[in-house]
C-alpha cells in the first residue's frame, strides 16, 4: 500500500477520535451541561446527520477540486469547529458544532476514500479501505479511551482540545504528501446505473450494521458502570478493549474482502447477531461483558469494512460518489442507532440498546439473503 494511505489513516484517526470519544464523555457533558444522559446521544446523531448530509454533497462538490486541497479545506474547518466546541458553554452550540465537524469529516472521508482506491491496485480495493478504517479502530483503542481518561481528570473539554491539537500534523502531511491531482472518475450517478439494485443493498446493511454498532458503542459507558457494575474507571479499558477488536476486525476484512465472497458476511454477521444476544443475556457477568466487549467490536467492524469495500467495488465507475454514498449510509445507522438506544434505555433500562442491536443484525442478514435469492429467482424466471 503507498505510504501516503497511512498519512490519510492519520486524519482519520482525529476524526474518529471526535466521533466516537463521546461514548467515554456523554455522562459528564450531560452533567455538566444540564441535560439527560439519552440527550447527550443527540451529539452523536447530530454527527451522524452531518455525515449523512454531507458525504455525497461535499463528495460531488469537492471532485470539482484537487484532492489536496478538499483535504486540506474540510479538515481545517473539522479543527476549527473543535475549538468552538471546546469553549462553548451551551448545548446548543455544541450540538452546531458537531454537525459542521460532521460536514467537513464527511467530504474529508468521501474523498479520502476515492483517493484510497484509485492509488491501491484495481483488485486491492479492501486492503485500501481497510488501512483508511484502521485509523478508526485506533481512534477507538487509543484516542477513546485516551480522551475518556482526559475528561475524567480534566474535563471532557479537554478531549475536544486534543482532537484539535492531534488535527495539526495532519493537516502538514496531507499538504506535503498527497497528491494535488483530481481525485478521478465521474461525480455523477450515471456511472452507478448498472450496479444501483446491487449498491443499494450494500448501502442499507451498511447502515443497519453500523446503526447496530452505535447503539451499544454509545451507551457503553452507562451499560459498563449500570448493568456489569464496574467502577467508572473500567470505561476506558472497556472502551480500548473494543477498539482492540475493532483493528483485528478492520485487519481481517482487509484481507478476505478482495476476494468478494459474500459468505463472509453472512458466516461474520451471523456470529455478530449472535454475540449481540448473549452479550444482552449476560451484561451484568463482568468476565462475559469483557470477552463480548471484544468479539462485538471485532465482528461489528469486520462485517461493516466489508461492507463499505463491496460498495467502491460495485461503484468502481463513480468512486467518488461511490465513496460519499457509503460514508453517508454508514452515518445513516449512525444516527439511528443512539436515537434508538436512547429511546430503549428510557422504556427499559441500560441494558435495552443490546437487544436494539441485535434485532438491527438480524435485519441485516434477513435482507442480505433476500438480496442474494432475488437475482436467482429473476434468473429462474427469464429462462
Amino acid at each position: 500500500m503507498p505510504f501516503v494511505l497511512y498519512l490519510l489513516g492519520l486524519a482519520v484517526f482525529a476524526q474518529a477520535t471526535s466521533e466516537f470519544m463521546l461514548s467515554g464523555l456523554g455522562p459528564d457533558i450531560a452533567r455538566e451541561l444540564d441535560v439527560s444522559i439519552p440527550t447527550a446521544g443527540w451529539l452523536t446523531s447530530a454527527f451522524a446527520v452531518g455525515m449523512i448530509v454531507g458525504a455525497p454533497a461535499i463528495a460531488v462538490l469537492g471532485a470539482r477540486w484537487p484532492r489536496r486541497r478538499t483535504l486540506l479545506v474540510t479538515l481545517t474547518v473539522f479543527l476549527l469547529v473543535h475549538v468552538i466546541g471546546a469553549v462553548t458553554t451551551s448545548f446548543t452550540m455544541l450540538l452546531i458544532t458537531r454537525v459542521l465537524a460532521a460536514l467537513a469529516n464527511a467530504g474529508f472521508l468521501a474523498i479520502a476514500l476515492a483517493t484510497a482506491t484509485s492509488l491501491a491496485r484495481p483488485d486491492a480495493k479492501g486492503r485500501a479501505t481497510s488501512v483508511l478504517l484502521g485509523g478508526t479502530t485506533l481512534a477507538c483503542i487509543g484516542g477513546v479511551p485516551g480522551g475518556a481518561l482526559l475528561g475524567q481528570h480534566f474535563g471532557w473539554r479537554s478531549a475536544f482540545w486534543a482532537v484539535a491539537i492531534i488535527s495539526v500534523p495532519a493537516l502538514i502531511a496531507i499538504l506535503r504528501a498527497v497528491p494535488a491531482s483530481r481525485t478521478g472518475g465521474p461525480a455523477t450517478a450515471g456511472g452507478l446505473r448498472v450496479v444501483q439494485r446491487r449498491l443499494v443493498v450494500l448501502l442499507l446493511l451498511g447502515a443497519l450494521v453500523n446503526g447496530a454498532t452505535f447503539c451499544s458503542f454509545t451507551y457503553l459507558a452507562p451499560v459498563v458502570t449500570e448493568v456489569t457494575g464496574l467502577g467508572a474507571g473500567w470505561v476506558p479499558a472497556m472502551l480500548a478493549l473494543f477498539g482492540v477488536g475493532s483493528f483485528a476486525g478492520v485487519t481481517v476484512a482487509g484481507r478476505y474482502a478482495d476476494r468478494r465472497d459474500p459468505r463472509l458476511v453472512f458466516v461474520a454477521g451471523g456470529t455478530l447477531l449472535l454475540g449481540w444476544c448473549v452479550f444482552a443475556v449476560t451484561a451484568s457477568v463482568p468476565a462475559a461483558a469483557v470477552v463480548l466487549v471484544f468479539t462485538q467490536g471485532l465482528f461489528s467492524f469486520a462485517v461493516g469494512s466489508t461492507l463499505i469495500a463491496s460498495a467502491l467495488y460495485a461503484g468502481s465507475e463513480s468512486p467518488v460518489l461511490a465513496g460519499g454514498l457509503a460514508t453517508a449510509s454508514l452515518n445513516v445507522g449512525a444516527a439511528l442507532g443512539p436515537l434508538l438506544g436512547g429511546a430503549a434505555i428510557t422504556l427499559t433500562g441500560y441494558r435495552a440498546p443490546l437487544w436494539v442491536s441485535a434485532v438491527l443484525v438480524g435485519t441485516a442478514l434477513c435482507l442480505a439473503a433476500a438480496g442474494q435469492l432475488w437475482p436467482r429467482r429473476a434468473a429462474r424466471r427469464d429462462t
